[in-house]
């Protein structure tokens, strides 16, 4: 992320670069910075593509194209899976490709015997973004209290650190309501975080996925309007709806491979009394099950983006939705 930086502050670009692993908050955080940096404003020389199954031959025909009125040609690439399934096409171009051209891949998982994964390591640059430990969130959260006039001890911020999890986009969330909740004092006490960020949530969430797969409409409705209480926003809650049924998936994965509830807990980085409620809720359902409410969580984040729907509407319709409706 140095390297990434340091490009940054200089102005000057790397002919690829490579976003991967599991921490999706930095991944688009610098993915974000990338795009501003290198094409800003300019949508003439940008393209954006996303998903599996992309036409090789019309990326390299994009990025042979000289960019109009710009130093540079901006193409980025999210979730192609191209660095677990080899595009030898794409590893082979990319010596050749004019100096005028970035490329960005963002991946969730890479392989790094893949060949185009080796030439991009040759060319560019390639960033893991790990999942940070306790130290690095603490630092980096309280540097987001301090830039907006918030001081916080270690004992506190160790609290709070503790309810919120470890996930960096679910941090910035509760920090968020946390400086608004102190509008008007400098520092944050225990008392705000335990006001603010209640462990009651992630127990709500786990207890609103349990009714809504076992089609108890009602009761999961008044887990939705007990966050709303809370002063969850609902694309929070369909956050976390989705993070729920994206662990449960994993789960299932790892028991039809024969994991036990120790290695459960070290792949999901979750106590070992938390991997054992997952897998108990887990063993409830087939993969395929799970991998259409995680599909559903997708469609109902999109409508809400894409203006299709309201945000309270899209969870009341997730939560409403039968079990047998699920595909």
């Amino acid at each position: 992320m140095q390297t990434i930086n340091e490009d940054i502050k200089n102005g000057t670009f790397k002919p690829v670069y490579l976003l991967y692993g599991e921490e999706a908050f930095l991944k688009q955080s610098y993915k974000k910075k990338l795009r501003a940096a290198i094409s800003g404003d300019d949508t003439m020389n940008y393209n954006y593509f996303e998903g599996k199954g992309l036409d090789v031959n019309e990326l390299i025909s994009l990025a042979d194209t000289m960019p109009f009125f710009s130093e540079r040609r901006l193409i980025l690439i999210e979730d192609s899976g191209f660095f677990k399934t080899s595009s030898e096409a794409l590893a082979e171009y990319l010596p050749m490709m004019p100096d005028t051209t970035c490329i960005v891949f963002v991946e969730e998982a890479v392989d790094k015997r893949n060949k185009l994964y080796k030439k991009v390591k040759d060319l560019g640059h390639i960033a893991e973004m790990k999942r940070q430990d306790s130290a690095q969130l603490a630092r980096w959260a309280a540097t987001i209290l301090a830039q907006n006039g918030r001081k916080i001890t270690p004992s506190t911020m160790n609290l709070f650190l503790e309810r919120v999890g470890d996930d960096m986009e679910n941090i910035r969330m509760e920090l968020e309501k946390l400086i608004s909740y102190t509008m008007g004092s400098e520092v944050v006490t225990a008392e705000d975080v335990k006001v603010i960020t209640t462990v009651q949530i992630t127990n709500k969430i786990f207890d609103m996925v349990a009714a809504i797969t076992a089609g108890k409409t009602k009761r999961a409705m008044d887990l939705y309007e007990d966050l709303l209480t809370l002063r969850e926003p609902p694309m929070r809650i369909l956050f976390l709806i989705a993070r729920q049924f994206n662990q449960l998936l994993l789960v299932r994965e790892l028991q039809v491979s024969g994991a036990d509830r120790g290695t459960v807990a070290s792949k999901l980085k979750v106590p070992p009394f938390v991997a054992g409620k997952l897998s108990s809720q887990a063993a409830a359902f087939t993969k395929e099950q799970l991998i259409s409410y995680v599909q559903t969580c997708v469609d109902a984040e999109e409508a809400v983006k894409t203006g299709q729907m309201g945000d309270r509407l899209a969870v009341e319709l997730l939560i409403s939705q039968p079990r047998s409706s699920v595909r």
